[in-house]
């Protein structure tokens, strides 16, 4: 076997796996590590399954929205083939076929765990307890994505909680369910459950709102069809102590005194970087809060050019999308390619909520905006308000806003609240990232009758206030 590549990936997850691609197809060789499942956190335990525990319910809700048609839905999804389908999603949590797509593109791939033990030098344990040492003459790319975070919370290290694993792997309903945390695990996983059949899901959230960092008008909507579904949703709760009885009753203790119990804890609070046990200190490298690990905008470790760091495991933007976004322009780089700086990581990141209603956001928002210092301009429509959107049936509509910067002319934040909210959301994305005026968006004519014609009424709100100054 060859121990020396011009490039050394640690991590098979979305990001390694488009960093070795990009790399492979500019005719570099390529070994990526990986001691875990070939595809990563999003194809077994985050984006896939979670969302295919979704769909279902948010089918049926579709459906019964429109007056003519509910009075067909006679019964509700059916538990176990959701499950089944999820299982397919994640293909059983075999990676057979990710494998097989990863050697089709001409990455070796070996099976172990990587450390980094000097310059371009990494050492490898493999999975069959054999070690052997591999170097790099272009670079190495560290993927090692996330894991949730475990906040220090007294008793929580010594009760038995889920985490998105867990969640996303279950096999049988809890009859009622904690979920600490209210950002976008632990809102689309309390929704889920709850429509699925289990009889009691309350979220816990120590912030004064759900989706904190969305803008107030989507955390409102959200927090109201959730609690129309039933789900009892605590905002301002700071957990102060958790505890599980014999094994069976799980408590969570608030600052306030109550004490809140289910059969089983979802802990949704954030995510941090397994950088642990990269070798980190052999180069002289320090891991920052939570194991992210800071890089400049070519993705690469300040004083150490042939180390990039892509991914969750930067810290730059917790998405998928995002971590293969930054693994393409890598892959170009690592081949010597003249390649731009990563910047829409920090400019455009395009994020969903695959809640029911879906929260869909891109760019800043509005608070986000004016600290950046600029002047912004909010504008807002419903979208169920667009015949697109009534068509959709009561309830399928939401705010749409816009933050625009008016001395720019260009919109610098989009958000949009209702049924599949996040396919409007390239439109807005394109907006932002190749700043189009807003004189040359009128010239941008959705449609009719779709949810897009938003896009005129927004422009028309801008107008409005304009004409009122």
């Amino acid at each position: 076997m060859s121990t020396s590549y011009d490039v050394i990936v640690i991590g098979a997850g979305p990001a390694g796996e488009n960093a070795a691609q990009y790399a492979v197809q500019r005719g570099l060789s390529v070994v990526i590590v990986e001691g875990d499942l070939v595809g990563g956190e999003c194809s077994y335990w985050g984006c896939m399954p979670s969302k295919a525990l979704l769909r279902p319910t948010e089918a049926l809700a579709a459906v019964r929205r429109v007056p003519a048609a509910a009075g067909a839905v006679t019964g509700e999804v059916d538990v176990a083939a959701t499950l089944r389908s999820r299982d397919a999603f994640t293909s059983g949590w075999q990676d057979d076929g990710q494998v097989a797509w990863l050697e089709g593109e001409g990455v070796t791939l070996l099976r172990g765990w990587g450390r980094l033990t000097g310059e371009r030098t990494v050492a490898v344990e493999h999975t069959d307890g054999t070690t052997s040492t591999l170097t790099a003459s272009r670079g190495v790319v560290l993927a090692v994505g996330s894991r949730a975070a475990d906040p220090p919370i007294p008793g929580l290290a010594d009760t038995r909680t889920w985490d998105n694993r867990d969640v996303t792997g279950i096999t049988d309903l809890p009859d009622r369910l904690l979920v600490l945390g209210g950002g976008v695990i632990g809102l689309e996983m309390a929704q889920a459950l709850r429509r699925l059949g289990v009889g009691a899901v309350t979220v816990i959230e120590a912030l004064d709102r759900v989706l904190a960092t969305e803008e107030p008008a989507a955390s409102e909507a959200l927090h109201d069809a959730l609690t129309a579904d039933g789900v009892t949703i605590e905002v301002g709760a700071r957990a102060e102590r958790i505890a599980r009885d014999d094994d069976s009753e799980v408590s969570v203790t608030l600052a306030d005194g109550r004490v809140l119990t289910g059969d089983e804890l979802l802990v949704a609070v954030g995510r941090r970087a397994p950088t642990e046990g990269l070798g980190l200190d052999s180069i002289g490298v320090e891991a920052g809060r939570g194991g992210f690990i800071a890089v400049d905008d070519h993705l690469r470790v300040p004083g150490h050019d042939w180390l990039y760091v892509v991914g969750d495991t930067n810290g730059r933007a917790l998405l998928t999308h995002q971590g293969k976004y930054q693994a393409r322009l890598v892959g170009d780089a690592l081949a010597g390619l003249d390649v731009d700086p990563a910047w829409a990581d920090t400019l455009a990141v395009p994020r969903v909520v695959f809640t029911d209603p879906q929260v869909a956001a891109v760019g800043a928002t509005a608070a986000a905006a004016r600290e950046q210092g600029i002047a912004a301009q909010v504008v807002t429509y419903d979208l169920g308000h667009t015949a697109g959107g009534a068509l959709l049936g009561q309830g399928a509509g939401g705010p749409a806003t816009l933050v625009i910067d008016p001395e720019r002319r260009v919109i610098v934040g989009a958000t949009f609240v209702g049924a599949s909210a996040g396919e409007l959301l390239h439109a807005a994305t394109i907006a932002i990232v190749g700043e189009v005026p807003l004189e040359r968006l009128w010239h941008a004519v959705p449609a009719f009758p779709t949810v897009s014609e938003v896009w005129l009424r927004l422009l028309e709100e801008v107008r409005s206030a304009e004409l009122a100054a």
